[in-house]
């Protein structure tokens, strides 16, 4: 990403007549942005530039992070940018990482990313070649306090039996990210809620981790519901196969139940939902064309 290292990290203010008809040559390659507007102030229009020429969308990134405009904005940028670079953090990742969290932009290399990849190192065993990998796979832990966000969180799942730092780091790191009194502890007392134990809740959140990131209100109530009122299903169904959760309500587990309901071909829950529509159907119609000739 040249547009970082010609604009973002060379110490010489922008100049006030820069456009985008007048940018270094070498960034005559990439997607030049609009220049702002004219009468914005003038350090102001040299934030909405760096961030637009990173490939940032400025609008954005500003009123998530007002700090973006203060004085020390970028100082900071070219901080952080250099920082991720020596953790192996190439240029090309970087507007992905900043457009999911600008604050990012303004962090404290030493007080907040740096302890961030040390936890990454120290207390899941990510080798360094690989935090790139974690860090792609979850922007939000480079936003995220080690002490009062990462690992209170880590320690409470593995409590839980969440023992696998490869699979914790490289699969599910967005669990890391999300609150234990927020977040984790009311989704695992709302499937105790249900009926089941806390013990049989848990091996439920250890079989499909992805339960901790659906919404309460938007995913386990209504698709509950919905098994149990119009599948005619129960606990044990959801014992047996917890990914039920991670599969659309409308687009997927509605238009399957129908075809089975209309076809009256009984199919279990783990394969009506898991199958491509290709063995759906040959799951449903296959069967019912064969039943005859396995008769005769």
């Amino acid at each position: 990403m040249p547009a970082i290292h010609s604009l973002c990290l060379n110490p010489t203010p922008l100049p006030s007549n820069f456009t985008s008809q007048n940018a270094p040559r070498p960034l005559q390659r990439l997607p030049l942005p609009m220049p702002p507007p004219p009468d914005l102030p003038a350090h102001v229009k040299e934030r909405i530039l760096c961030l637009e020429i990173m490939g940032v969308d400025s609008g954005r990134a500003i009123t998530r992070n007002p700090s973006l405009l203060s004085p020390s904005a970028l100082d900071s940028i070219r901080s952080v940018v250099s920082f991720l670079r020596s953790k192996g953090i190439p240029d090309k990742d970087m507007p992905r990482i900043f457009g999911m969290c600008p604050a990012v932009l303004t962090s404290d290399v030493r007080s907040e990313l740096a302890p961030v990849f040390r936890f990454l190192s120290e207390d899941l065993g990510v080798p360094e070649r690989n935090h790139r990998v974690v860090v792609n796979k979850c922007p939000r832990l480079l936003v995220s306090s080690v002490r009062d966000q990462l690992r209170p969180a880590l320690t409470y799942l593995r409590r839980l039996g969440f023992e696998d730092n490869e699979a914790m780091a490289y699969q599910d790191p967005v669990l890391l990210v999300s609150s234990v009194e927020r977040t984790l502890q009311p989704k695992l007392q709302h499937l105790v809620g249900l009926g089941m134990t806390r013990e049989e809740a848990v091996e439920m959140v250890l079989r499909c981790p992805g339960l901790f990131t659906f919404s309460i209100e938007n995913n386990f109530k209504p698709k509950y519901q919905y098994l149990v009122d119009e599948m005619g299903g129960n606990l044990e169904d959801l014992k047996r196969f917890p990914q039920y959760f991670a599969f659309s309500l409308e687009k997927r587990i509605k238009p399957r139940w129908e075809v089975m309901v209309e076809t009256g071909v009984n199919v279990p829950l783990n394969l009506m939902l898991k199958s491509t529509d290709e063995e759906f159907r040959e799951l449903v119609f296959g069967g019912k064309e064969k039943q005859p000739h396995s008769s005769d």
